[in-house]
């Protein structure tokens, strides 16, 4: 892709508005220097020197959008107290629209905590409560996405496996967004096995793919489109998802982009430089999705999503990617 494309692709981006559902998360960084080992045990000692907090799961993908559009909108449930009270301000600050968003006692906001120490990361720790979406909660995220749906040109649909989306709820939102005609995109869950058929685009990375497609993992080949074990694995779930298009995030070996009408294509990874893969997938969907709605095509959307994702795990932390910096990684 030229330069000249992607500017052109850029300047749609800010017209188009968004709607994720999913998961939410806050995510917390503390970020500290180790000096000694512990005399109670042999871990380290963290001095902590800094805390940041950023959106996190769906809410990191909507906040990857808000870098290109301001007609983001997220929906989703947590629970009350300060930590849903960030995650919200957080999300309003960076201009995404939260009045879809659920906030009840009964529901635990979902809290990940990583320490770092000296560009390490040390530990991760999870403060979280798996629970279903309680019945009339549902009902009444599907009456405000019935709502929306005029407004909106494509919905990104995240799961995390943490309780949002059940069979009956995620067969609810693509019945709806297709009778609409929206772009859908999915991000699955193999532990959360659900329909799914007839999206516009799902987006498993490697290991999920496989876990999905119920084949054994494989150690990768070199390029991915001569990798038998991978390229089957693309086959039996675009027979079984029945979506338009697939997408398998490889890690450094890029995007693998499977379709029914045309040969796997490959896009090889962008990136210089690994230094945090957190919410690289996240990255991924958001600029994929946000390229087909504005009018690019699969190969286009997959190269544009493979180039962003190359910025961002040369970054420390839950990061995201500008329009400044996408547009520069691609040749005049």
């Amino acid at each position: 892709m030229t330069k000249d494309r992607v500017s052109q692709l850029l300047a749609a981006f800010a017209t188009k508005r968004l709607l994720v559902i999913g998961d939410l998360m806050l995510d917390e960084f503390l970020w500290g220097k180790v000096s000694r080992i512990s005399p109670e045990a042999p871990v380290p000692v963290v001095e902590i020197v800094k805390e940041e907090f950023f959106p996190g799961g769906a809410a990191n993908v909507a906040r990857n959008l808000a870098e290109f559009s301001k007609g983001v909108r997220i929906m989703g449930v947590t629970g009350t107290g300060l930590h849903a009270e960030r995650l919200a301000g957080l999300l309003t600050s960076e201009g995404i629209d939260v009045s879809a968003v659920q906030a009840h006692a009964c529901y635990q906001t979902v809290v990940k905590t990583r320490i770092i120490a000296r560009q390490q990361h040390v530990v991760r720790i999870d403060r979280e409560k798996k629970q279903r979406l309680h019945p009339e909660h549902a009902a009444a995220a599907l009456a405000q996405l019935d709502a929306l749906l005029p407004e909106i040109d494509a919905i990104i649909i995240e799961d995390y496996g943490k309780g949002l989306l059940s069979p009956g709820f995620a067969a609810a939102i693509c019945e709806r967004a297709r009778g609409a005609g929206k772009i859908v995109a999915v991000d699955p869950n193999p532990h959360n096995p659900l329909g799914w058929q007839g999206v516009t685009v799902i987006k498993p990375n490697r290991a999920e793919a496989f876990a999905s497609a119920g084949l054994p993992p494989s150690e990768p080949v070199e390029p991915p489109t001569a990798d038998a074990a991978l390229l089957e694995v693309g086959r039996v779930l675009l027979e079984k998802w029945d979506a338009e298009n697939l997408l398998i995030t490889l890690g450094e070996h890029g995007v693998l982009l499977f379709r029914h009408d045309a040969p796997p294509y490959h896009a090889p990874t962008r990136a210089r430089e690994v230094f945090d893969v957190s919410g690289a997938g996240d990255t991924v969907i958001a600029l994929f999705t946000l390229a087909l709605s504005a009018g690019a095509s699969t190969a286009e959307a997959a190269e544009i999503a493979n180039h962003a994702s190359g910025i961002v795990v040369g970054k420390l932390g839950t990061a995201t990617v500008t329009p400044r910096e996408l547009l520069a990684s691609f040749p005049a």
